[in-house]
């Protein structure tokens, strides 16, 4: 990811240097009048600015995957708000207090990665990532990452990804059928889990075994086209995750 640091105090370009230093490549924006912190702070990857930190968000939005502004959370909404898109396309925003005590997921936290990003964030700086998403706070299958770490890709359209999301942190009954990738996806989903899947999922083997009427939604892992005959049944409450060959 293509990682900017957005600090605008001298204590927060102190921890900026640290957070710049946790993510290869970052790069450390800062207010003109700190320019000399800013560049001890991270040598080579400092870019000072004259003027309001607000104007230079239009640039970050377009020019970055991640934005981790260590500005209280309250400014960071409003500099960011009149930027939204989609959660398809926004970038990462990730808070992060001046005692770099806590990591915040504001925007992206699945899609964009920035609950990802913060949990490693909290790693580097010993922090508490605090996840708001439901599927992390509950520990449960976060439907739009499934397989992401291991390269899978899934089809679904927007209202199918809604409607699966929803079943699966309502803890309505949930069929995940799995034909294809590796298996040892749980330990490494989401920043990791542990334990047992969640008690509403129900594992099939194939596709072909679920009793449709029984499941709010479906989860298919497999690399075959969708049977005709279930195609129909499906439609609206199942997402698709294509493995690589």
């Amino acid at each position: 990811m293509r990682i900017a640091v957005v600090a605008i105090t001298r204590h927060g370009i102190a921890l900026a240097g640290r957070v710049v230093a946790a993510l290869p490549g970052a790069q450390l924006f800062a207010p003109d009048k700190f320019r000399a912190a800013a560049e001890n702070a991270a040598a080579g990857a400092a870019h000072c600015y004259a003027g309001k930190v607000g104007d230079q968000v239009p640039a970050l939005f377009a020019g970055f995957d991640g934005i981790v502004a260590i500005v209280s959370l309250g400014a960071v909404v409003r500099l960011i708000a009149p930027h939204l898109r989609s959660k398809e396309s926004d970038p990462a925003v990730v808070v992060i207090d001046e005692a770099g005590r806590f990591a915040i997921p504001v925007l992206s936290g699945h899609l964009g990665g920035a609950n990802a990003l913060a949990g490693h964030l909290a790693t580097a700086l010993a922090a508490t990532p605090v996840l708001t998403t439901a599927s992390d706070a509950r520990a449960t299958i976060a439907v739009d990452l499934l397989g992401r770490e291991l390269g899978w890709e899934f089809l679904a359209s927007h209202a199918e990804l809604v409607h699966c999301s929803a079943a699966m942190v309502n803890d309505e009954p949930v069929a995940l059928v799995q034909e294809a990738g590796g298996t040892d996806w749980w330990t490494r989903h989401a920043n990791g889990r542990s334990g047992p899947l969640p008690a509403n999922v129900r594992r099939f083997a194939r596709v072909e075994d679920v009793a449709i009427d029984d499941f709010a939604a479906v989860l298919w892992i497999s690399r075959r086209a969708m049977p005709a005959d279930l195609a129909a049944r499906l439609a609206g409450r199942c997402v698709r995750y294509r493995p690589p060959a």
